[in-house]
């Protein structure tokens, strides 16, 4: 089991270093970026737009927001730009 935890953290770090290239990249579309802009700045606010003492939906918020944004980010980036990110990833 904490095997499997360090992969999925190290995958984690993994895709966060290529979203920021992404968001840097030249020819990524300004939608796709304001969409990764709020996901990130969603997962960093210090409050939750629905507070965690609601039962359920308080916590299942940071569970589906976060998500549905990226996606709708993935959706407006070209598949190229994002290969081109991960080759830069693997690299390094």
């Amino acid at each position: 089991m904490f095997d499997k935890l360090k992969s999925l953290t190290k995958q984690l770090k993994r895709e966060f270093a290529v979203y920021r290239l992404v968001l840097k990249h030249p020819q990524t579309p300004w939608v796709a970026k304001l969409f990764l802009g709020l996901a990130v700045g969603y997962l960093l606010l210090p409050f939750d737009l629905i507070p965690d003492f609601i039962p359920i939906i308080g916590q299942l918020d940071d569970v589906v927001i976060i998500p549905v944004l990226l996606y709708l980010a993935l959706l407006f980036i070209p598949k190229w730009i994002i290969q081109s990110c991960r080759e830069q990833v693997k690299t390094h």
